[in-house]
């Protein structure tokens, strides 16, 4: 059974400020009212909203505004996240919304909260991950998180260079530089095997 609130801002792919909406029970209780983010559609909460309309609409577009101030800073933002990875790339631990909300704010000076950063799981291998960042229910940036093992490597995956890739050249140059020059790209020398009668024989 549906559970009917009133927002007090927008919430992405709900409403705006002072739409009733039904959404599921669980979301309501567990996500948009220990948030602040809505009001359970009574009338008694019907009446408070439309009192406090005018200051709510208020509050929500000085928000808005320094929020996007903040994103002239932040949108395109690069940050460089240190971790320990396997050979394969894959991290040893992964790298949650709480490390990139600490990252862009001691990068930047502009707090950023964790619940702003809009990652559906943890970052879990190494290279550059697009990731966006709510600053406001209106104002959505996009910046970048090089996760890699070394500030070289990220240097390097900065420029473009698949340091995986690379990596992978370098293990199997020795292989490589042993084969036969004359022998075309995936032909291999052919070995005699003496004829295992003639051996006894």
């Amino acid at each position: 059974m549906a559970m009917d609130i009133i927002l007090l801002e927008r919430v992405e792919n709900l409403g705006g400020i002072g739409d009733v909406v039904s959404v599921k029970p669980g979301y309501a209780r567990n996500f948009l009212l220990p948030r602040g983010k809505a009001l359970r559609a009574n009338d008694a909460n019907k009446a408070k909203f439309e009192a406090n309309r005018e200051r709510i609409e208020k509050d929500n577009a000085e928000k808005r505004s320094g929020a996007e101030n903040d994103s002239k800073t932040l949108n395109g933002a690069k940050i460089v996240l240190i971790r320990a990875a396997s050979d394969a790339g894959q991290l040893y631990g992964s790298v949650a919304a709480r490390d990139i909300a600490e990252a862009l704010t001691e990068a930047n000076g502009i707090a950023v909260h964790r619940n702003q950063v809009v990652l559906n799981t943890p970052i879990k291998a190494l290279g550059i991950h697009k990731v966006r960042v709510a600053l406001h229910p209106e104002v959505s940036i996009e910046i970048e998180a090089n996760v890699a093992r070394s500030s070289d490597e990220a240097d390097l995956q900065a420029q473009g260079v698949n340091v995986l890739a690379d990596m992978f050249e370098k293990d199997v140059s020795g292989f490589t530089e042993d084969r036969d020059p004359n022998l075309e790209p995936g032909e291999f020398a052919e070995v005699e095997v003496e004829n295992e009668g003639e051996a006894k024989a």
